[in-house]
């Protein structure tokens, strides 16, 4: 911590955690500025990707890691542990900022032995909260231990708060709330919809729990009982290697048999935005709150989602869109086929009402607005 003077502000050293950079860079990118903004130095603690690069063109310092998100191997995860370490030991920060699971863990016990403030932000539990087995067990004892001694912990829905208050990971009076990683209203805008037919649009990895596969049964089933042509797309990466993804050999046969279009992932895509009708994310995993659709609420999108932890937060069932049941492609298809048949009037209605949901509910300075709030209470200790 470094005083400029009497009366002068305190600026703060604040590191920022995460399993990859790309994710800093796209999540965390306007909170950032609005550190430096405040004269704050700050550093992004990350694993190298393409995204790396960046940080330093908006002053921002960039270090290291290694993480394995993916991995189980205990050697993986000691290396892990000790890097925040050295890292935090090296670097000195008053505050850290840590995002993604394997940050909040080894950063928070590396953080509690060198006596750092923390700041952790919980964006989903995945698949260990679902399972009983001996790795469900040891997650949710390093939750326990790593939270101990943190300062705050945010949540981005109140299902996943109120577990880890329930299962005593996080003492109640440390767990806040936040609307998700929140989104840019005035870069995410509405547009004119799309009058050249009509667009169902999957933004996201092509992950098996974010109901690519139902996704793909339900653009079936719509088929079966709608004649008029209608594009379905998938927007996001496959990696034949990840177990978690969609089923290789039904995705090729989708796409060969015109039932879906796949898409690689764009820098921006608000190009596709523009061109949806509607974005749907069947999505069983728990969510924290999906980032896909704040984007499209906030570009005055209908919405369709599971009725599932984090996935359902942005919809308001009948308002903005509609919720159908997890993992069941026909409840979804026939959402699918009441928003298609909805008059113009009644979708630009929901539209509305997701672009008003946005802004009053998930603007990112609203998130923003409480980090800044904790490091300005911070200093005044």
């Amino acid at each position: 911590m470094e005083s400029l003077g009497h009366n002068e502000k305190i600026i703060m050293k604040i590191i920022i955690t995460a399993n990859t950079s790309w994710y800093v860079w796209n999540f965390r990118l306007s909170l950032m500025k609005a550190l430096v903004a405040k004269g704050h130095t700050l550093i992004v603690v990350a694993p190298i990707d393409d995204y790396s690069c960046r940080f330093g063109q908006e002053g921002i310092g960039f270090v290291p890691i290694f993480i394995q998100a993916k991995s189980v191997n205990p050697f993986d995860e000691i290396r892990t542990m000790f890097s925040f370490f050295h890292i935090y030991r090296t670097e000195k920060p008053d505050i850290v900022f840590q995002y993604t699971i394997k940050s909040n863990l080894y950063g928070s016990i590396a953080a509690r032995f060198l006596r750092i403030q923390v700041v952790n932000n919980v964006s989903g539990l995945g698949a260990a909260f679902e399972k009983q087995n001996v790795l469900a067990f040891i997650v949710k004892a390093l939750y326990r231990y790593a939270f101990k001694k943190v300062q705050t912990v945010f949540f981005q829905n109140r299902d996943d708060r109120n577990l880890f208050v329930e299962m005593h990971l996080v003492k109640p009076e440390i767990a806040g709330l936040l609307p998700g990683s929140g989104v840019d209203i005035e870069r995410f805008k509405p547009s004119v919809e799309n009058a050249s037919g009509f667009t169902f649009l999957f933004v996201g990895r092509l992950l098996r729990a974010k109901g690519v596969e139902d996704f793909i049964q339900a653009a079936r089933f719509f088929r079966e009982a709608e004649s008029t042509p209608v594009r379905f797309i998938l927007l996001g990466s496959h990696d034949t290697t990840d177990p978690h993804m969609a089923d290789t050999d039904l995705l090729k046969v989708a796409i060969a048999d015109g039932t879906v279009i796949h898409l690689e992932p764009v820098e921006d895509v608000r190009i596709w935005l523009r061109e949806a009708h509607c974005v749907v994310l069947p999505s069983w995993y728990r969510e924290g709150v999906p980032r896909s659709l704040l984007e499209a609420a906030s570009c005055g999108k209908p919405l369709i989602a599971c009725d599932s932890i984090g996935t359902r937060e942005p919809v308001t069932d009948s308002v903005n869109g509609y919720l159908c049941e997890p993992k069941n492609p026909r409840s979804l298809a026939d959402k699918m086929l009441k928003l298609f048949n909805l008059p113009l009037r009644e979708r630009q209605r929901m539209g509305t009402a997701s672009r008003q949901i946005a802004e009053t509910r998930f603007n990112e300075r609203i998130v923003i607005d409480s980090y800044l709030e904790i490091v300005e209470r911070f200093t005044l200790k």
